[in-house]
């Protein structure tokens, strides 16, 4: 295992020298984890899959918690290849594919929640206060609390486990590849965003909702870049994934949940993909630039990498 001292967030899970090959090898096994994770749907199979065209057909006979829980188990026994494959295939431990620093930095990763967390439930709350309409009040006992404790317990599993694959292991790998943080960092949100295009979401949407998906990516690496590790990035992915189950769903969403909250409006697609990506990511940028004091943005953005 290498014991080398960090110098930097991309190059230094690779001190093995191990080629971009082993990472195309890694990435395949969490595959084949995720493919065994999803076993257990075969056995909530609709009665004539051949009618199933989506995603939501298939899931449509289910309860919503069963779905949840059907949907988040192969993140759970992914992670778990995820973890095979950093201490089997690269030999080295999770915090080197996290961050420069000694040690995961939990504070950072509860910060993070807490921040998008807090903005997460005002946008919601305006949404709520503007459009009244827009909203069902969905809250029912029971299936609530029964979904809350899914959530909590695997959706962290989930959002956390993408964050280590692309803002750590691929962003990582493809500095191997490239030798350039900013193709790095272009490649791993293009693929991250390029993931979701079978969501129902785009369905209803369009493709235009890529924007979002790869700005999203953009959003989470160039945190994880200027950070020097992705404990910032897995505390906002969680927030977002967690407190959208809990507050809202809609019918046409990938995560259907016994939230609070049911939206029934058509959603506005460029006013929200505005306000994203050019308000609300670009400002909590520069908040956190200047709560943990990031510097030298072009070398850690766009240079190359030397000893890659």
């Amino acid at each position: 295992m290498a014991t080398d001292k960090p110098t930097s967030f991309l190059t230094d899970f690779s001190t093995d020298k191990r080629p971009f090959g082993f990472y195309l090898i890694g990435s395949l096994i969490v595959i084949l984890f995720s493919f065994f994770g999803q076993i257990p749907m075969f056995f909530f199979m609709p009665e004539d899959p051949i009618a199933v065209t989506s995603q939501l057909d298939y899931f449509a006979h289910l309860d919503t918690n069963v779905t949840l829980l059907l949907l988040l188990i192969p993140s759970v026994i992914a992670f778990l290849g995820f973890l095979f494959v950093i201490k089997y295939i690269h030999r080295q431990s999770l915090t080197a594919v996290t961050t420069i620093r000694d040690f995961i930095d939990v504070k950072r990763i509860l910060f993070g929640f807490t921040f998008w967390g807090g903005i997460s439930v005002l946008v919601f709350a305006i949404s709520l206060w503007l459009s009244p309409n827009d909203y069902q009040w969905n809250f029912e006992l029971q299936p609530f609390l029964t979904m809350f404790v899914i959530a909590c317990l695997l959706i962290p599993f989930q959002s956390a486990l993408e964050e280590w694959l692309f803002r750590g292991y691929l962003l990582q790998g493809f500095a191997t590849l490239t030798k350039s943080r900013l193709l790095s960092l272009l490649l791993t949100s293009v693929i991250f965003g390029s993931l979701h295009i079978l969501n129902p979401e785009i369905d209803k949407l369009g493709y235009g909702l890529l924007a979002y998906y790869i700005g999203t990516g953009l959003f989470f690496g160039i945190m994880s870049l200027m950070d020097e590790g992705i404990e910032l990035a897995i505390g906002f992915h969680v927030a977002n994934n967690l407190i959208t189950a809990i507050l809202v769903t809609a019918d046409w969403t990938a995560f259907q949940t016994a939230s609070l909250f049911k939206d029934v409006s058509t959603p506005n697609l460029t006013l929200e993909l505005f306000l994203l990506l050019v308000v609300i990511y670009p400002l909590s940028l520069l908040f956190l630039a200047k709560k943990y004091q990031w510097k030298n943005w072009y070398h850690k953005l766009i240079s190359t990498i030397d000893g890659a």
